[in-house]
């Protein structure tokens, strides 16, 4: 009768916290930062219909890398989570705190079974204040435990390598172009320290603006207006970036 092979706790726990952040480091970075009006989120995405950045409430947001679908099943237990507490209690009620302790238990839980590989994903769940000193910003590795960050936060990938650069040069009370030039900068970089150029067409980006008018703090920035934010030019281009936020927000607030 052969003899059963023991592994220690330990030993598997350690294996298990190794596969799913290999599985992590396999997808592509995303960065999110704060910024005088609100948090934005950048990521390099080539997919036009797999986002990493969603809407999960009126002021919070959520970012994730690596496994689409094991993300996307924690991105929609999240919504419907946020929908239901605030239909039951009330919308304030719905806050990332909340969300990010319900997240911190789905993943633990799943991270300590057996039954189950832990999930191959790393979580940011952000919610905008009403002045900068009101943002929060969590992350939840795989193993579901939850850090507090502030400013700057960078997940999947090379994330220890961006997470340096963007300590190292992020500031408060920056403007949107000025944290999104920072950001895809910290994206550009390879982990040999040269860089490459990511054209807007792969960049994915969204914000949680506090100066919006309505409950919904949530925005997709596409099209012209990431063209222009990205451009490198003088107030004038500032400026034209300013002009077509608030032509692009006047029209999707008439579509809504």
């Amino acid at each position: 009768m052969s003899t059963p092979f023991y592994v220690s706790p330990q030993q598997a726990m350690a294996d298990r916290a190794e596969y799913a952040r290999k599985g992590i480091a396999r997808g592509r970075s995303l960065v999110v930062l704060q910024f005088a009006d609100g948090i934005v989120f950048v990521g390099e995405n080539p997919s036009r219909a797999l986002h990493k950045f969603s809407e999960i409430y009126d002021r919070i947001g959520f970012a994730a890398a690596g496994k689409y679908n094991e993300y996307e099943n924690l991105r929609i237990g999240g919504v419907r989570y946020a929908d239901l507490r605030g239909y039951t209690y009330d919308r304030d009620d719905v806050t990332a705190r909340g969300l990010a302790n319900v997240y911190a238990q789905t993943l633990g839980t799943i991270f300590s079974s057996a039954a189950e590989k832990p999930y191959e994903v790393e979580l940011v769940v952000a919610e905008v204040g009403d002045t900068p000193e009101g943002d929060q910003i969590y992350r939840l590795p795989h193993d579901g435990s939850i850090v507090d960050e502030h400013g700057s936060v960078a997940v999947g990938g090379n994330a220890e390598q961006i997470s340096t650069y963007l300590d190292q040069r992020h500031q408060d009370g920056m403007s949107l172009a000025e944290a999104l030039k920072l950001a895809v900068q910290a994206l550009s970089r390879d982990t040999n320290g040269s860089e490459r150029e990511i054209p807007a067409e792969r960049l994915e980006v969204a914000v949680l603006d506090r100066t919006r008018p309505q409950q919904r703090k949530f925005k997709r920035i596409v099209g012209r207006q990431l063209d222009r934010l990205l451009e490198v030019g003088g107030a004038s281009t500032a400026a034209e970036a300013e002009a077509d936020e608030a032509e692009e927000t006047a029209e999707a607030d008439g579509e809504e």
